[in-house]
């Protein structure tokens, strides 16, 4: 029996113990990536979803001893605190293989603001949907390849740096960061919420 929709729900997990031994090509990593960007939904098909896929060296450039999240991290952490944790933290995410950079097209935004007035309050908060979904469909789309991911937020900190580095466009915004690679060791069992508490039913 084919494996159905909500077992890959089920795989996917944050994962932080990852190295560099994935079975997935490449290539197979980035048609992963691209056809569940390109299917994931969006408020008025605004497609204002894009994102950013780093390998190797590139991926490092983000994760890696003095790379960008480490400068920027250090410029806020209060003087005197440890940045031993911090940094093992960063070096688990610069042990895997890459890293998918996640933005938001403001532009995009703008123009469905000017071109649907009504709603113009609205559309950050779709923004703001639009790359959850996405994140959320890239998430289970390397799940199901067998390679591992957990969804980081080191923006705004990172944003510059990486935008000058990248060449990204000025009007993307950056709303996340997913390293990504073998993983190294499975997630902890999760707790669950009672789910009749979580969705009510009626009728």
């Amino acid at each position: 029996m084919s494996e159905t929709f909500i077992d890959a729900l089920k795989k996917r997990r944050s994962i932080y113990a990852l190295d560099k031994n994935v079975k997935a090509s490449k290539e197979e990593i980035v048609k992963a990536i691209q056809e569940a960007v390109k299917y994931a939904p969006s408020a008025f098909n605004s497609q204002s979803a894009h994102a950013v896929v780093l390998f190797g060296d590139e991926s490092a450039k983000i994760w890696g001893e003095g790379g960008f999240a480490e400068a920027a991290l250090r410029k806020v952490i209060p003087e005197g605190q440890s940045f031993e944790s911090t940094a093992q933290k960063l070096a688990s995410f610069n042990a895997g293989v890459g890293t998918v950079l996640f933005y938001e097209d403001q532009d995009v935004v703008k123009g469905l603001q000017e071109k649907f007035a009504l709603y113009a309050d609205n559309f950050p908060i779709w923004s703001e949907h639009s790359t959850g979904i996405a994140q959320f469909s890239v998430w289970t789309a390397l799940s199901e390849l067998g390679v591992g991911a957990s969804l980081q937020h080191y923006n705004p900190l990172i944003d510059e740096a990486v935008q000058k580095e990248f060449d990204i466009p000025a009007s993307w915004k950056l709303r996340a960061q997913m390293p990504f690679g073998n993983i190294a060791a499975p997630a902890a069992e999760k707790d669950f919420a009672p789910i009749d508490e979580r969705v009510k039913v009626i009728g």
